[in-house]
Protein backbone atom coordinates (compact mmCIF):
# COMPACT_ATOMS: atom_id res chain seq x y z
CA UNK A 1 0.00 0.00 0.00
CA UNK A 2 0.86 3.33 -0.37
CA UNK A 3 2.67 5.53 2.51
CA UNK A 4 1.32 8.30 3.59
CA UNK A 5 2.95 11.27 4.95
CA UNK A 6 -0.18 12.77 7.19
CA UNK A 7 -0.66 12.44 10.74
CA UNK A 8 -1.66 9.73 12.54
CA UNK A 9 -2.87 8.60 15.71
CA UNK A 10 -1.54 4.94 17.61
CA UNK A 11 -3.90 2.63 19.26
CA UNK A 12 -1.47 2.84 21.90
CA UNK A 13 -3.32 6.01 23.03
CA UNK A 14 -6.52 3.70 24.77
CA UNK A 15 -3.76 1.54 26.47
CA UNK A 16 -5.38 1.55 30.02
CA UNK A 17 -8.66 3.06 28.62
CA UNK A 18 -12.12 1.73 29.56
CA UNK A 19 -13.74 0.16 26.44
CA UNK A 20 -16.51 2.69 24.43
CA UNK A 21 -13.40 4.99 24.84
CA UNK A 22 -13.60 7.85 22.31
CA UNK A 23 -10.41 8.11 20.41
CA UNK A 24 -9.56 8.22 16.74
CA UNK A 25 -7.28 5.84 15.67
CA UNK A 26 -5.64 6.19 12.22
CA UNK A 27 -4.39 8.96 9.90
CA UNK A 28 -6.38 12.10 9.72
CA UNK A 29 -7.91 12.12 5.90
CA UNK A 30 -9.64 15.56 6.36
CA UNK A 31 -9.35 18.95 7.71
CA UNK A 32 -12.76 19.34 8.95
CA UNK A 33 -15.73 16.66 9.43
CA UNK A 34 -18.78 17.59 7.40
CA UNK A 35 -21.96 16.32 8.07
CA UNK A 36 -24.63 15.11 4.89
CA UNK A 37 -28.41 14.36 6.17
CA UNK A 38 -30.73 12.60 3.16
CA UNK A 39 -33.94 12.25 4.30
CA UNK A 40 -36.55 10.48 1.81
CA UNK A 41 -39.81 8.34 1.70
CA UNK A 42 -41.94 7.73 -2.04
CA UNK A 43 -42.90 11.30 -1.85
CA UNK A 44 -39.87 13.02 -2.34
CA UNK A 45 -36.40 13.61 -1.26
CA UNK A 46 -34.75 16.16 0.97
CA UNK A 47 -30.82 16.82 1.44
CA UNK A 48 -29.27 19.49 4.10
CA UNK A 49 -25.43 19.69 5.09
CA UNK A 50 -24.34 20.95 8.45
CA UNK A 51 -21.18 22.42 8.99
CA UNK A 52 -21.35 22.11 12.96
CA UNK A 53 -22.59 19.79 15.51
CA UNK A 54 -24.84 22.97 16.71
CA UNK A 55 -26.47 23.54 13.54
CA UNK A 56 -27.69 19.85 13.41
CA UNK A 57 -29.10 19.93 17.16
CA UNK A 58 -31.97 22.15 16.07
CA UNK A 59 -32.68 19.84 12.78
CA UNK A 60 -36.11 17.59 12.96
CA UNK A 61 -36.86 14.81 10.03
CA UNK A 62 -39.32 15.79 8.14
CA UNK A 63 -39.33 12.32 5.73
CA UNK A 64 -39.74 9.02 6.72
CA UNK A 65 -36.30 7.53 6.33
CA UNK A 66 -33.13 8.90 6.74
CA UNK A 67 -29.38 8.85 5.47
CA UNK A 68 -26.39 10.31 7.49
CA UNK A 69 -23.22 10.69 5.88
CA UNK A 70 -19.96 12.00 7.85
CA UNK A 71 -16.70 12.56 6.44
CA UNK A 72 -14.03 13.08 8.47
CA UNK A 73 -13.70 10.48 11.69
CA UNK A 74 -11.08 12.83 13.79
CA UNK A 75 -13.58 14.47 16.16
CA UNK A 76 -14.70 12.38 18.92
CA UNK A 77 -17.56 15.34 20.11
CA UNK A 78 -18.98 14.99 16.86
CA UNK A 79 -19.16 10.77 17.05
CA UNK A 80 -20.85 11.02 20.46
CA UNK A 81 -23.29 13.57 19.36
CA UNK A 82 -24.18 11.33 16.85
CA UNK A 83 -24.52 8.44 19.19
CA UNK A 84 -26.75 10.20 21.65
CA UNK A 85 -29.22 11.30 18.91
CA UNK A 86 -29.52 7.62 17.05
CA UNK A 87 -28.86 5.86 20.62
CA UNK A 88 -25.29 3.86 19.30
CA UNK A 89 -23.36 1.86 21.97
CA UNK A 90 -20.32 3.20 22.84
CA UNK A 91 -18.06 0.14 21.11
CA UNK A 92 -20.09 1.05 18.22
CA UNK A 93 -19.10 5.03 18.32
CA UNK A 94 -15.29 3.46 19.30
CA UNK A 95 -15.18 1.35 16.46
CA UNK A 96 -16.47 3.63 14.05
CA UNK A 97 -13.34 6.06 15.31
CA UNK A 98 -10.92 3.21 15.29
CA UNK A 99 -10.29 3.13 11.21
CA UNK A 100 -7.95 0.09 11.71
CA UNK A 101 -10.95 -1.87 12.10
CA UNK A 102 -11.04 -5.42 10.13
CA UNK A 103 -14.31 -6.06 8.29
CA UNK A 104 -17.26 -6.93 10.42
CA UNK A 105 -20.44 -7.27 11.72
CA UNK A 106 -22.47 -6.94 15.06
CA UNK A 107 -25.83 -6.73 16.03
CA UNK A 108 -27.76 -4.74 18.57
CA UNK A 109 -31.32 -4.32 19.51
CA UNK A 110 -32.60 -1.81 16.99
CA UNK A 111 -29.82 -1.05 14.75
CA UNK A 112 -26.66 -3.42 12.40
CA UNK A 113 -23.57 -2.33 12.98
CA UNK A 114 -21.04 -2.85 9.94
CA UNK A 115 -17.71 -2.07 9.59
CA UNK A 116 -16.11 -2.86 5.70
CA UNK A 117 -13.27 -1.46 3.51
CA UNK A 118 -13.14 0.91 0.35
CA UNK A 119 -10.60 0.76 -2.48
CA UNK A 120 -8.92 3.03 -4.68
CA UNK A 121 -6.39 3.16 -7.81
CA UNK A 122 -4.15 6.11 -7.81
CA UNK A 123 -2.65 6.33 -11.29
CA UNK A 124 0.13 8.70 -10.42
CA UNK A 125 1.64 6.21 -7.83
CA UNK A 126 0.26 3.01 -9.56
CA UNK A 127 -0.89 1.92 -6.10
CA UNK A 128 -3.89 1.37 -4.19
CA UNK A 129 -5.30 3.21 -1.04
CA UNK A 130 -7.72 1.72 1.51
CA UNK A 131 -10.04 3.62 3.91
CA UNK A 132 -12.99 2.13 6.09
CA UNK A 133 -16.65 2.88 5.88
CA UNK A 134 -19.02 1.92 8.46
CA UNK A 135 -22.51 1.36 8.45
CA UNK A 136 -24.88 1.63 10.80
CA UNK A 137 -28.33 0.08 9.78
CA UNK A 138 -31.59 1.11 11.61
CA UNK A 139 -35.51 0.66 11.22
CA UNK A 140 -35.85 3.55 9.50
CA UNK A 141 -32.39 5.38 9.28
CA UNK A 142 -28.70 4.59 7.63
CA UNK A 143 -25.68 5.98 9.15
CA UNK A 144 -22.55 6.07 7.21
CA UNK A 145 -19.14 7.20 8.84
CA UNK A 146 -16.58 7.61 5.91
CA UNK A 147 -12.55 8.99 6.62
CA UNK A 148 -12.69 11.27 3.58
CA UNK A 149 -14.85 12.46 0.71
CA UNK A 150 -14.00 10.19 -2.22
CA UNK A 151 -17.32 10.15 -4.41
CA UNK A 152 -17.89 6.34 -3.84
CA UNK A 153 -21.68 6.73 -2.63
CA UNK A 154 -22.49 9.63 -4.95
CA UNK A 155 -23.68 6.60 -7.69
CA UNK A 156 -25.97 6.05 -4.76
CA UNK A 157 -27.38 9.54 -4.00
CA UNK A 158 -28.00 10.14 -7.10
CA UNK A 159 -30.55 6.94 -7.60
CA UNK A 160 -32.18 8.23 -4.90
CA UNK A 161 -32.48 11.96 -6.26
CA UNK A 162 -34.01 10.77 -9.41
CA UNK A 163 -37.67 11.45 -8.98
CA UNK A 164 -39.18 8.25 -10.61
CA UNK A 165 -36.26 5.75 -8.92
CA UNK A 166 -37.27 2.78 -7.19
CA UNK A 167 -35.14 3.45 -4.23
CA UNK A 168 -37.07 5.92 -2.27
CA UNK A 169 -39.95 3.33 -2.40
CA UNK A 170 -37.73 0.72 -0.70
CA UNK A 171 -36.84 0.72 2.90
CA UNK A 172 -33.34 1.52 4.58
CA UNK A 173 -32.47 -2.20 3.99
CA UNK A 174 -31.92 -2.05 0.22
CA UNK A 175 -30.21 1.50 0.78
CA UNK A 176 -27.48 -1.01 2.83
CA UNK A 177 -27.79 -3.33 0.41
CA UNK A 178 -26.59 -0.74 -2.44
CA UNK A 179 -23.98 1.09 -0.45
CA UNK A 180 -22.48 -2.48 0.46
CA UNK A 181 -22.76 -3.08 -3.42
CA UNK A 182 -21.14 -0.45 -4.59
CA UNK A 183 -18.13 -1.34 -2.34
CA UNK A 184 -17.90 -4.46 -3.83
CA UNK A 185 -18.02 -2.94 -7.35
CA UNK A 186 -15.18 -1.18 -6.50
CA UNK A 187 -13.40 -4.21 -5.63
CA UNK A 188 -13.67 -5.20 -9.30
CA UNK A 189 -12.05 -2.14 -10.44
CA UNK A 190 -9.10 -2.67 -7.77
CA UNK A 191 -8.83 -6.03 -8.85
CA UNK A 192 -9.26 -5.26 -13.10
CA UNK A 193 -6.14 -2.61 -11.83
CA UNK A 194 -3.94 -5.26 -10.04
CA UNK A 195 -4.23 -7.53 -12.93
CA UNK A 196 -2.77 -5.04 -15.46
CA UNK A 197 -0.14 -4.54 -13.34
CA UNK A 198 0.51 -7.95 -12.69
CA UNK A 199 0.79 -8.35 -17.02
CA UNK A 200 2.61 -5.10 -17.02
CA UNK A 201 5.45 -6.45 -14.66
CA UNK A 202 4.99 -10.13 -16.47
CA UNK A 203 6.05 -8.17 -19.70
CA UNK A 204 9.03 -6.50 -18.19
CA UNK A 205 10.06 -9.24 -16.14
CA UNK A 206 10.73 -11.40 -19.36
CA UNK A 207 12.82 -8.45 -21.47
CA UNK A 208 14.24 -6.61 -18.51
CA UNK A 209 14.48 -7.60 -15.17
CA UNK A 210 16.54 -5.97 -12.50
CA UNK A 211 16.24 -5.24 -8.70
CA UNK A 212 13.83 -2.46 -8.87
CA UNK A 213 11.07 -5.00 -10.30
CA UNK A 214 12.21 -7.66 -7.82
CA UNK A 215 10.90 -4.94 -5.20
CA UNK A 216 7.87 -3.65 -7.59
CA UNK A 217 6.56 -7.59 -7.71
CA UNK A 218 6.58 -7.34 -3.78
CA UNK A 219 4.85 -4.33 -3.93
CA UNK A 220 1.90 -5.39 -5.81
CA UNK A 221 2.06 -8.84 -4.17
CA UNK A 222 1.20 -6.99 -0.74
CA UNK A 223 -1.39 -5.42 -2.34
CA UNK A 224 -3.20 -8.24 -3.47
CA UNK A 225 -2.96 -9.82 -0.18
CA UNK A 226 -4.10 -6.21 1.25
CA UNK A 227 -7.54 -6.28 -0.45
CA UNK A 228 -7.96 -10.20 0.11
CA UNK A 229 -8.12 -9.16 3.89
CA UNK A 230 -10.85 -6.85 3.20
CA UNK A 231 -12.38 -8.99 1.05
CA UNK A 232 -12.41 -12.57 2.92
CA UNK A 233 -14.55 -11.83 6.08
CA UNK A 234 -16.71 -9.32 4.16
CA UNK A 235 -17.71 -12.62 2.03
CA UNK A 236 -18.04 -14.50 5.46
CA UNK A 237 -20.75 -11.13 6.77
CA UNK A 238 -22.39 -10.96 3.37
CA UNK A 239 -23.83 -14.66 4.04
CA UNK A 240 -24.36 -14.65 7.12
CA UNK A 241 -26.59 -11.63 6.59
CA UNK A 242 -28.16 -12.60 3.70
CA UNK A 243 -29.38 -15.99 5.91
CA UNK A 244 -30.06 -14.37 8.68
CA UNK A 245 -33.81 -13.38 9.56
CA UNK A 246 -33.01 -10.85 12.12
CA UNK A 247 -35.57 -8.11 10.61
CA UNK A 248 -32.98 -5.93 9.33
CA UNK A 249 -33.07 -6.63 5.86
CA UNK A 250 -36.39 -8.23 4.36
CA UNK A 251 -36.55 -11.45 2.22
CA UNK A 252 -36.01 -9.47 -1.13
CA UNK A 253 -33.24 -7.37 -0.23
CA UNK A 254 -31.56 -10.29 1.08
CA UNK A 255 -31.90 -11.92 -2.06
CA UNK A 256 -29.90 -8.93 -3.35
CA UNK A 257 -27.41 -9.66 -0.40
CA UNK A 258 -26.53 -13.10 -1.57
CA UNK A 259 -25.78 -11.49 -5.32
CA UNK A 260 -23.24 -9.52 -3.62
CA UNK A 261 -21.80 -12.71 -1.67
CA UNK A 262 -21.59 -14.08 -5.34
CA UNK A 263 -19.58 -11.52 -6.46
CA UNK A 264 -17.16 -11.18 -3.34
CA UNK A 265 -16.43 -15.08 -4.48
CA UNK A 266 -15.64 -14.10 -7.91
CA UNK A 267 -13.37 -11.14 -6.41
CA UNK A 268 -11.69 -13.64 -4.20
CA UNK A 269 -11.10 -16.84 -7.06
CA UNK A 270 -9.10 -13.82 -9.16
CA UNK A 271 -7.63 -12.61 -6.64
CA UNK A 272 -6.49 -16.20 -6.27
CA UNK A 273 -5.40 -16.21 -9.92
CA UNK A 274 -3.12 -12.79 -9.46
CA UNK A 275 -1.58 -14.20 -6.59
CA UNK A 276 -0.28 -16.97 -8.76
CA UNK A 277 0.77 -14.56 -11.53
CA UNK A 278 2.66 -13.00 -9.09
CA UNK A 279 4.18 -15.88 -7.34
CA UNK A 280 5.29 -16.67 -10.54
CA UNK A 281 6.29 -13.78 -12.00
CA UNK A 282 9.37 -14.86 -9.05
CA UNK A 283 10.16 -17.61 -10.70
CA UNK A 284 10.07 -15.78 -13.83
CA UNK A 285 12.46 -12.91 -12.61
CA UNK A 286 14.83 -15.09 -11.11
CA UNK A 287 15.10 -17.21 -14.04
CA UNK A 288 15.30 -14.10 -16.63
CA UNK A 289 17.96 -12.77 -14.25
CA UNK A 290 20.00 -16.42 -13.95
CA UNK A 291 19.75 -17.04 -18.11
CA UNK A 292 21.07 -13.45 -18.36
CA UNK A 293 24.03 -14.36 -15.89
CA UNK A 294 25.06 -17.28 -17.90
CA UNK A 295 24.58 -15.71 -21.23
CA UNK A 296 27.23 -13.19 -19.71
CA UNK A 297 29.69 -15.95 -18.62
CA UNK A 298 29.21 -17.99 -21.64
CA UNK A 299 30.30 -14.41 -23.70
CA UNK A 300 33.26 -13.93 -21.24
CA UNK A 301 34.46 -18.10 -21.55
CA UNK A 302 34.38 -17.62 -25.34
CA UNK A 303 36.43 -14.74 -25.08
CA UNK A 304 38.44 -15.73 -22.89
CA UNK A 305 39.51 -18.85 -24.83
CA UNK A 306 39.89 -17.06 -27.86
CA UNK A 307 43.09 -15.30 -26.47
CA UNK A 308 44.06 -18.11 -24.88
CA UNK A 309 45.98 -19.96 -28.26
CA UNK A 310 47.51 -16.01 -28.22
CA UNK A 311 48.73 -16.33 -24.55
CA UNK A 312 49.92 -19.77 -25.58
CA UNK A 313 51.85 -18.46 -28.76
CA UNK A 314 53.65 -15.48 -26.51
CA UNK A 315 54.27 -17.62 -23.82
CA UNK A 316 56.30 -20.19 -26.01
CA UNK A 317 58.09 -17.39 -27.56
CA UNK A 318 59.10 -15.62 -24.45
CA UNK A 319 60.90 -19.07 -23.59
CA UNK A 320 64.74 -17.61 -22.93
CA UNK A 321 66.11 -20.52 -25.27
CA UNK A 322 68.54 -19.23 -27.58
CA UNK A 323 67.73 -21.47 -30.55
CA UNK A 324 63.96 -21.11 -30.98
CA UNK A 325 62.12 -21.09 -34.78
CA UNK A 326 61.62 -18.21 -36.05
CA UNK A 327 63.80 -16.28 -33.39
CA UNK A 328 66.34 -14.98 -36.13
CA UNK A 329 63.61 -14.55 -38.63
CA UNK A 330 62.89 -11.02 -40.16
CA UNK A 331 59.43 -11.71 -40.25
CA UNK A 332 58.82 -14.30 -37.06
CA UNK A 333 56.96 -11.57 -35.55
CA UNK A 334 54.42 -11.44 -37.72
CA UNK A 335 53.92 -15.00 -38.36
CA UNK A 336 53.28 -15.64 -34.60
CA UNK A 337 50.68 -12.65 -34.86
CA UNK A 338 49.29 -14.57 -38.20
CA UNK A 339 48.91 -17.72 -36.16
CA UNK A 340 46.86 -16.17 -33.17
CA UNK A 341 44.61 -14.17 -35.47
CA UNK A 342 44.55 -17.90 -37.44
CA UNK A 343 43.94 -19.94 -34.20
CA UNK A 344 41.13 -17.40 -33.00
CA UNK A 345 39.52 -17.24 -36.07
CA UNK A 346 39.06 -20.87 -36.64
CA UNK A 347 37.87 -21.01 -33.00
CA UNK A 348 35.52 -18.30 -33.36
CA UNK A 349 33.92 -20.00 -36.33
CA UNK A 350 33.85 -22.98 -34.64
CA UNK A 351 31.83 -21.25 -31.51
CA UNK A 352 29.52 -19.62 -34.43
CA UNK A 353 28.85 -23.02 -35.51
CA UNK A 354 27.70 -24.04 -32.54
CA UNK A 355 25.51 -20.94 -31.72
CA UNK A 356 27.47 -20.24 -28.67
CA UNK A 357 28.04 -16.46 -29.80
CA UNK A 358 24.26 -15.73 -29.36
CA UNK A 359 23.25 -13.25 -26.69
CA UNK A 360 19.97 -13.85 -26.88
Amino acid sequence: MRKSSKKHTRPTRKLGLPPGSLIHIGEIKTEKPSISLIEFDAHGLTETRFDSIEASRSHQPTREKLWLNVYGLHDPALMAEIGRRFKLHPLVQEDALNTQQRPKSDEYADYLFIVARCFDFVSETRSLTSDQVSIVLGRNFVLTFQERASGTFEAVRERLRAEHGAMRTHGVDYLAYALLDTLVDRYFVALDDLSDMAEDLEDAALTRPNPSLLAEINRVKHETLTLRRAVWPLREILNMLARADNGFFTADTRLYLRDIYDHTVHVLESLESVRDMLADLLDIYLSSVSNRLNTEVRILTVLTTLFMPATLIAGIFGMNFHTMPLLDDNEGFWFALAMMLGAATVMAAAFWRRNWLNTR
